[in-house]
């Protein structure tokens, strides 16, 4: 007779076990397009020998330069979202699609904000730290609501941020090269092995 409740218990713990996952998968935005990361990953590269071109000749040019990379950017992320969603069938709008965008996307409007007010006090100097932290900010609290290698990848951008703001603009934006470039192609290779495309 006092055998007979561990069976049950061991039952009903792997019966929790099992909601628990599922209620997890049910509420994580699974569709962050690894080789998306990569495409991004190797056009942030090309940007960063670019840009240094125009380092100490116009700074104005250098800023233009990171602005057209960061809409190739948007596009190539939010094209193969678009198309890894439609391949599994995730729903695009669902409730922790909705999550993980207002999340990711906050940091990314007050990084605009702040990179207008740097740019108005000419101040360039201090953008590559605020992009590469607010990026990393993004990805740390709209990871909450997605798969497990992006709240890593965030703090990876994060302490390449915080370097970024000891030195000049001619190492920081090379550090912009590794983060948007080295730091996309590495996790995008990591998605696209263990959670697909």
């Amino acid at each position: 007779m006092s055998e007979a409740p561990l069976p049950m218990r061991e039952h009903a713990l792997d019966n929790i076990r099992y909601i628990r996952d599922a209620m997890e998968r049910a509420g994580s935005f699974t569709s962050i397009p690894g080789w998306g990361g990569v495409g991004v990953g190797v056009t942030a590269i090309g940007a960063t020998i670019v840009a240094q071109q125009f380092l100490g000749r116009s700074l104005r040019m250098w800023l233009a330069t990171w602005l057209a990379e960061a809409v190739v950017a948007a596009v190539i992320g939010f094209g193969t979202m678009i198309m890894k969603a439609r391949r599994s069938e995730e729903p695009f709008m669902s409730g922790a699609a909705k999550r993980f965008f207002i999340s990711y996307f906050a940091p990314l409007v007050a990084g605009a904000v702040v990179t207008f007010a740097l740019v108005r006090v000419e101040s360039y100097a201090a953008i590559p730290a605020t992009w590469l932290l607010l990026y990393g900010t993004a990805f740390v609290s709209s990871g909450a609501f997605s798969i497990r290698v992006i709240p890593m990848m965030g703090i990876a951008f994060m302490l390449l941020g915080a370097l970024s703001a000891f030195f000049p603009l001619g190492f920081s934006n090379i550090l912009l090269g590794v983060g948007f470039g080295g730091l996309h192609i590495i996790f995008g290779l990591i998605i696209a092995r263990s959670y697909g495309g």
